[in-house]
């Protein structure tokens, strides 16, 4: 490796175990980590703002507002209650609202579909009882399973997008196979499986809850639109370059605009509760990962990837997706998988692999394996951190008793599917 390299990667490593020791300061360490690549000369400041996907942080802002707005309108908590009364015992009433939050977070941000749901939980277990644990257990294990499901569900997804160039439409259905959305459906199912049996004892009677009202309509069409929007502007050239992230700017500013003459909901918080941090932090990873490729760092890293398989496609898909899977567990998947795009692409080229196989091999480990641990993902932090305020102390060995056998059901599904379909 050239001096460059090395140094590039050192500050990449340094970078990546700091966000890890001191996670509440990722953009901040981030950001310290593009200024460390400014100050040895790796990147020129004008090169550097070339390296963010400035359509992907568009896709990402318009989408939060979107999704906040559409936590506010009290829609999701309602459909909630309504599925929870409908259930015919507790486990049923757990596994339907781990579903309901899976598909919520296909289309809004995981540790936000934890938020929205997670009360109505309390107030079943609450009124039953019975210990909200196994509800909040579902409920962030199926959020972060689902949020691979579509381009907008999660930042690993677009990612992936910005890498491949993949559009809205591109998750479902892409180069005439089923893509990523069917294999995380595939793998929710099986996990709900899981869920059941893990949960199986609960078989006490649901008392009836009276759902609360909906605040207004308006942000629920909001998202449905912008939904539309994204799969009609797929068909349409420069999705991946401006005009995803147009789309959902315009949607984001209607619903800013539509908040500011409601007396619904309050402008301030609608934008103040949006997760600007992963925003910002986002727009950095993009910068320090830019410099891998600049340096052509990730050409060497994948190098030693194929190396290390032997050049066996087997092998080398198992390696990524169960590496991922260790990885996440402990780690924000962010930089991680980051990094990783920018790798296997020149790995796949190197060694004659299907490059969408890794790929979609890597991201189901990756954002599934953040599931093992309270501590591998942002909604488990947050769920977890929700319980112990209502008095339930949920330990790292308690927490892997449930998310260890969720994660490898549905990576092993998920991984499985991608194989069947893409070798």
């Amino acid at each position: 490796m050239a001096t460059e390299q090395i140094i590039c990667l050192v500050i990449f490593i340094i970078t990546y175990v700091s966000i890890i020791a001191f996670h509440r300061y990722k953009f901040i360490i981030a950001w310290g980590g593009v200024g460390c690549m400014l100050l040895f000369g790796i990147l020129a400041p004008f090169k550097s703002l070339q390296y963010i996907n400035w359509n992907i942080l568009g896709i990402f802002w318009g989408s939060l507002v979107v999704a906040e707005l559409f936590i506010y309108s009290r829609i999701p908590a309602y459909i909630a209650e309504i599925i929870i009364d409908r259930s015919k015992n507790l486990v049923w009433a757990i596994i339907w609202l781990s579903a309901f939050s899976g598909i919520i977070s296909a289309f809004v941000e995981n540790v936000a579909t934890v938020l929205i749901v997670a009360p109505i939980a309390f107030e079943v277990s609450r009124k039953l009882k019975v210990s909200p644990v196994p509800f909040i257990l579902g409920i962030c294990l199926s959020s972060n399973l689902q949020g691979t499901a579509t381009l907008v569900g999660d930042p690993p997804s677009m990612i992936l997008a910005s890498y491949t160039r993949m559009t809205f439409n591109d998750f479902f259905v892409y180069q005439g196979k089923p893509s990523l959305f069917f294999a995380v459906e595939f793998a929710a199912i099986i996990s709900l499986v899981v869920l059941y049996y893990i949960n199986r004892k609960h078989t006490e009677p649901i008392q009836r809850i009276m759902p609360e009202k909906i605040v207004s309509l308006f942000p629920g069409l909001l998202l449905l639109g912008l939904i539309l929007a994204l799969a009609t502007a797929s068909f349409f050239g420069g999705f991946m370059d401006y005009l995803g992230g147009l789309v959902c700017l315009i949607f984001g500013i209607i619903g800013i605009i539509w908040s500011y003459f409601t007396s619904k909901v309050k402008t301030f918080h609608a934008v103040k509760d949006m997760d600007w941090e992963t925003l910002l932090f986002l727009a950095a990873i993009f910068v320090i990962v830019g410099s891998l490729t600049e340096t052509e760092t990730t050409t060497v890293l994948a190098h030693a990837v194929g190396r290390l398989t032997s050049g066996n496609l087997v092998v080398t898909y198992l390696i990524l997706v169960t590496f991922s899977v260790f990885i996440s567990a402990f780690v924000d998947n962010v930089p991680y998988f980051t990094a990783m795009a920018g790798i296997i692409p020149m790995l796949a080229s190197s060694y004659g692999y299907p490059v969408y196989l890794l790929m979609f091999g890597t991201i189901i480990g990756t954002t599934v394996g953040g599931n093992i641990t309270p501590i591998g993902a942002s909604a488990n932090i947050v769920g977890v951190g929700l319980l112990k305020k209502q008095g339930y102390d949920v330990g790292f060995s308690d927490f892997i008793k449930t998310g260890l056998p969720f994660t490898l059901f549905a990576v092993a599904a998920g991984a499985l599917f991608i194989w069947v379909f893409w070798t």
